[in-house]
């Protein structure tokens, strides 16, 4: 892997946040650097827009954009519980009127206003749907004072969750499994009681091994699930039965960068073309980013 090549994409092309995550998690860069830029992307309500996932260019705040500012949390590993943009989070979460009792949406109606990817149209079909909600579960349980009320809904939709993934599983979204992963991961670091920590990680050993590709041949040309969208470290639990396949991957980033430093961008949005260029261009860093830090973290 060209690491030299991958920075100096970073410092030409990325947006302020992935310029200031490059710094944070590569050079000894500020976490309040991260958190001030990201801060620009939360609204007044406590959730987030502005099209900080890259997809989706509603300044309005969403679940699903909130979502992308808590894994940028995750990221920089902050830990203060009272922290401005963390409670911000918390009160949206609550009070969101996209939360139905037991899922946050997917799509809100004024995406439509914006331009964005087609898998982020408005549809009012109502369907339980847990990508997002997994993993926002998890955040809540990790941040919220659990004398909350907030706190203890997620205790409940905790327990919905888990049964719905033992009732569904293995899944065939790759993208709902992963928050299942967050969600397990979270339930372990806070010590959670009420669910069967051991049965919901035997059963998310075999999501894996039904969502993971192994035929590699497709790995360069297709969107497909390969082992760092779940497995951020070789201290994971999920690392020893997916060796073989992490350490593919990392054979595969340094194969497959490009000679500008980016990897390819495997989706299209199909749409609004001039936005979507520019989409692909931030995406291409935050590519940048996951794949550096992924084999960073396999070495």
């Amino acid at each position: 892997m060209n690491f030299n090549k991958a920075k100096e994409f970073i410092y030409k092309n990325a947006r302020p946040l992935d310029f200031a995550r490059w710094q944070f998690l590569f050079e000894d860069g500020s976490r309040e650097n991260v958190l001030s830029i990201l801060k620009m992307y939360q609204n007044e309500d406590g959730g987030f827009g502005h099209a900080l996932e890259a997809d989706c260019w509603n300044p309005d705040s969403s679940p699903v954009q909130t979502w992308a500012a808590t894994q940028i949390i995750r990221e920089v590993d902050l830990k203060e519980r009272e922290h401005p943009i963390i409670l911000g989070i918390l009160r949206y979460l609550e009070n969101t009127k996209y939360f139905d009792g037991h899922v946050w949406a997917n799509s809100i109606p004024s995406n439509e206003a914006y331009p964005h990817a087609p898998w982020w149209n408005y549809t009012d079909v109502n369907e339980v749907n847990y990508n997002l909600t997994a993993s926002l579960i998890g955040f809540i349980l990790r941040y919220a004072s659990p004398k909350s009320r907030l706190y203890q809904t997620a205790q409940r939709l905790l327990q919905e969750a888990y049964a719905w993934f033992k009732l569904h599983c293995p899944l065939e979204s790759m993208h709902t499994a992963s928050c299942f992963v967050e969600l397990f991961e979270d339930s372990v670091e806070c010590n959670i009681s009420g669910i069967d920590l051991s049965e919901f990680e035997s059963l998310l050993q075999l999501q894996m091994k039904h969502i993971l590709t192994a035929d590699t041949s497709v790995w360069a040309s297709e969107y497909v699930c390969k082992p760092s969208l779940m497995i951020h470290s070789c201290n994971s639990r999920f690392y020893e039965e997916n060796k073989e396949l992490c350490n593919f991957e990392c054979y595969f980033l340094s194969e497959t960068q490009q000679e500008d430093g980016t990897w390819a961008v495997t989706w299209d949005w199909g749409c609004y073309p001039e936005e979507w260029h520019i989409s692909k261009n931030w995406w291409k860093s935050d590519i940048i980013i996951k794949n550096v830090k992924f084999y960073l973290s396999m070495q």
